[in-house]
């Protein structure tokens, strides 16, 4: 169990106690942590909050679960070896595909693994890269009705328990990153989410309730709950993605195409760039060629203000509004959605070159962002210099990649109570 941290809706996990079933044994759930790239603290002790919470459940299900330390191919191989099956969940992310390739390497066991994190699965969505929205479109659509159909997937218990299973639990892994979770502002109100499934389906509860009806309307204005909230428990798994379609299919409403839109196409082109370009999903390298070369073609520009990564991390610019967007990221773990954009966008802007500040919003993204790490978060900031987008009329230091700007934050929500929301906060220390 590494990308789907949950015991409902869980494809990979009702596979295995199917298997299990079948061949009338006992069933145990690994999770091995290692040392995953640009993970913080912050973000081990947030998941293990949510994963403690699942280890229960599967244990008051019959199911054995252990946590261990090390090396996924290595823990996985040196216990597989007394498994008559090892199944696996699907990530897209390189070093997650590397421990599983590795892993076959090591052991003669059949090794199965369930893609259970997209909606429609990545190699039947599409057989190649696609380029934007307008591509993978027309192929989601065809193959959804099957999925968003499909039963649901609750925990069930295996026919045989696993109470004779010799395995050490480590449960003391569990505060391997301390029991100090959740820091708190000047308010003292928690500057993170809740963790886990049960925080999870509260927030989607909630969200269905109170924000689904105006999401077309209310998302794109920071000072509005207007978004789900729900990126970073999908993010480690602790929700399906399926099953929040799904939910909101019942709930329906007249946002509800914005928000499929948002959850289902887009989420699942960002997955799709990921699998289909394993090697470089998170180099200057994923950036199309026409935005690279109109880049390139406006590098010298004069630019208003050049800042470095050290600047930009500790919101030290001149833009009371960048700055409010990187003071949330540094409470919350998150960025409202439109003002990620204008983040990503000013860093190209005030960056000595463009693959410099590629390198930074990357760096800082996947650092600092709960969600970070993800495919969403690699399309997203390779979406700031021209990926899934075209060109637009031709603009200084941007060429004709998309520009946005200050003025046109403005236009949209009020910009000024934004910034005096998050710069009047104190950032907490991660």
């Amino acid at each position: 169990m590494q990308a789907a941290q949950r015991t409902d809706d869980n494809p990979a996990l009702w596979h295995a106690i199917s298997e299990a079933d079948r061949l009338v044994l006992p069933l145990l759930v690994l999770f091995v942590l290692g040392d995953f790239p640009e993970a913080s603290a912050v973000h081990f002790r947030w998941m293990l909050e949510g994963l403690e919470d699942t280890s229960v459940r599967l244990r008051d299900a019959g199911i054995a679960f252990s946590i261990q330390r090390g090396d996924p191919a290595v823990v996985v191989a040196r216990m597989g070896l007394k498994a008559a099956m090892v199944i696996c969940d699907a990530s897209p992310h390189r070093w997650a595909r590397s421990a599983r390739v590795r892993l076959t390497a090591e052991i003669t066991v059949p090794v199965i693994e369930v893609d259970g994190e997209s909606i429609v699965p990545l190699r039947i969505a599409s057989a190649k890269q696609e380029w934007a929205a307008r591509t993978i479109r027309p192929k989601i659509s065809a193959a959804l009705g099957v999925y968003l159909e499909g039963p649901r997937l609750p925990l069930r218990a295996p026919r045989k328990t696993a109470d004779q299973l010799d395995v050490p639990s480590n449960d003391g892994l569990f505060n391997a990153y301390g029991k100090s979770l959740n820091p708190v502002d000047l308010t003292g109100k928690p500057v993170l989410p809740s963790s886990g499934s049960l925080a999870a389906e509260t927030r989607l509860n909630s969200f269905l309730d109170n924000g689904l009806d105006s999401y077309d309307k209310d998302r794109n204005d920071p000072n509005l709950s207007g978004t789900s909230g729900l990126s970073p428990y999908l993010h480690f798994g602790q929700i399906s993605a399926l099953a929040v379609a799904r939910a909101a299919r019942i709930h329906e409403g007249p946002s509800l195409p914005a928000f499929l839109e948002q959850l289902v196409l887009r989420r699942e082109l960002c997955r799709n760039f990921a699998y289909y370009r394993p090697d470089d999903y998170d180099a200057w390298s994923s950036v199309p060629a026409w935005a690279v070369r109109t880049l390139g073609e406006h590098a010298n520009d004069p630019r208003d203000y050049l800042y470095t990564r050290s600047d930009f991390e500790a919101a030290a610019t001149h833009d009371p509004y960048w700055n409010a967007a990187q003071h949330q990221l540094l409470m919350t773990g998150t960025i409202h959605n439109y003002m990620r954009m204008y983040w990503g966008k000013m860093i190209l802007a005030w960056s000595r070159t463009p693959r410099e500040a590629f390198e930074t919003a990357l760096g800082l993204n996947d650092r600092l962002a709960l969600d970070g790490r993800d495919p969403n978060g690699w399309a997203g900031v390779a979406w700031c210099f021209g990926l899934h987008d075209r060109p637009w009329p031709q603009r200084a230091v941007f060429g004709t990649v998309r520009s946005m700007s200050a003025a046109g934050l403005k236009r949209k929500f009020d910009a000024d109570a934004y910034a005096r929301t998050w710069n009047n906060s104190q950032p907490s220390k991660q």
